[in-house]
């Protein structure tokens, strides 16, 4: 029997790993990027610092910047927490896969998500990402990857989380600001998704993805599951290869989370394939530092992200067994430490908004979106940066310039309520009590 002889290799020349057709093309875009801003979110409580050097450290203040219920609300239970290391204990330390472990998947499908066989979607499509910013990093190499090209675009809202501004740079997409106007919340409409196709067709680009967040972060924004969907196909029959749904703050809601089968169940076999929903525990449960999140995609998309996370980063274990445990649980039993003051809080953030007839944008989640345009007018404050550092300064409250996440948002503060109601209501006081100040 004749045998195929070796392949000849010379071990005197460089040898490239990927044949010549297979090799990425020389750019020098990297060079003229637009270098990326550190996030400025850490930075804010400085000028709490500030303000307690002039009123003493007795002085109270009232942080209504942050998004992390592990830090301004109880955060994830103890015995959740004993559970996941009892399950560790029985795991032990070894590698797991680079999507996760089987006992994940089955619980994240089946206690948590309750996935519909007629979807056609089980665990085989869910992914373990170390924290929301992995998923989201690891969705967007996948629209860059499975699309074909650097540079194309993914159309964000015209008011948008910080993070989505930069990460998608990051992996060579540039961001588009799709149309928006605050009275509708700067929410897409389907008008506004084809308007930014098209926009990108004229400027040379392919687009790689929408993203659609509900409830969103910085405007507390919620969308109906039906309006989502209905959006989803409009950005499908434009041409937008993938729709990326980003859910991490849907459990934080006075309607209760999001049926992913109803958005599944609305769209053909292969439209699914096209669809991206990224969750986890970092805001439901207050587990900002386990870093416990997932990815759920059709196969090409999970293929892809596994491969490459076989090469980068492998899941933590203990990650995943606060999530195991949480859904064992029950999980709106296991997050009422957090879902219950947010709730309570928005009743208070609400009525006294209201009450002061001021201009805002409130949904559910964290936060509400508050439109200080008169006020940042009357101190010469020049936009919600100025007006930031004043009142964090002057009076001891923490809020976010909306500038931060668009110029949009110049006259805006995003102000979070990620709080036990009675310091919500501290907070807003005090926040008045700085606006008032201003005429």
């Amino acid at each position: 029997m004749a045998t195929q002889a070796p392949t000849q290799i010379n071990l005197d020349l460089p040898e490239f790993v990927v044949p010549a057709e297979n090799r990425v093309p020389v750019n020098s875009y990297p060079a003229h990027m637009q270098a990326i801003p550190p996030s400025r979110m850490f930075l804010i409580r400085d000028g709490l610092k500030k303000y307690k050097a002039k009123a003493g450290d007795a002085a109270p203040t009232y942080d209504a910047s942050q998004g992390d219920g592990g830090a301004s609300l109880p955060g994830v239970p103890v015995e959740i927490l004993n559970r996941a290391h009892e399950l560790q204990l029985q795991h032990g330390t070894a590698y797991d896969q680079p999507w996760g472990t089987p006992l994940f998947r089955k619980a994240a499908a089946e206690a948590y998500w309750h996935l519909d066989a007629a979807s056609g979607w089980g665990p085989e499509n869910i992914v373990f990402v170390q924290g929301g910013r992995d998923g989201l990093q690891k969705a967007y190499a996948a629209m860059v990857a499975l699309n074909g090209e650097v540079g194309d675009v993914l159309v964000v809202s015209r008011v948008p989380w910080i993070s989505y501004n930069w990460g998608p740079y990051a992996v060579g997409l540039n961001v588009l600001l799709a149309p928006g106007h605050p009275e509708d919340g700067w929410r897409y409409t389907p008008e506004s998704i084809r308007a930014t196709a098209e926009f990108a067709a004229r400027e040379g680009r392919k687009v790689a993805g929408l993203l659609i967040t509900s409830p969103d972060n910085p405007t507390g924004r919620t969308l109906p599951v039906e309006e989502q969907i209905a959006l989803a196909r409009v950005a499908l029959d434009s041409g937008y290869p993938f729709v990326l749904f980003d859910w991490m703050y849907h459990w934080v809601t006075d309607n209760g989370p999001t049926d992913i089968n109803a958005v599944l169940q609305a769209f053909a076999p292969v439209e699914r394939e096209r669809l991206i929903f990224l969750d986890g525990i970092t805001k439901s449960l207050g587990a900002s530092n386990i870093r416990s999140c997932h990815l759920l995609a059709g196969k090409k998309v999970v293929d892809y992200i596994t491969s490459q996370a076989s090469h980068s980063v492998i899941p933590s274990f203990y990650a995943q067994a606060v999530a195991i445990a949480a859904y064992e649980m029950g999980f709106a039993k296991a997050a009422a430490s957090i879902i219950e003051p947010c709730r309570e809080s928005r009743k208070v953030l609400r009525r006294e908004l209201e009450n002061f007839r001021i201009p805002h944008i409130m949904g559910d989640g964290y936060y509400a979106f508050v439109d200080c345009g008169r006020y940042i007018a009357a101190g010469n404050l020049g936009d919600s940066e100025g007006l930031q550092n004043y009142l964090a300064e002057n009076f001891g409250v923490a809020v976010v310039a909306g500038v931060y996440f668009s110029q949009a948002g110049a006259d805006w503060i995003r102000f979070s309520y990620a709080l036990p109601p009675e310091r919500t209501e501290k907070a807003i006081t005090r926040f008045f009590e700085g606006l008032k100040s201003l005429g």
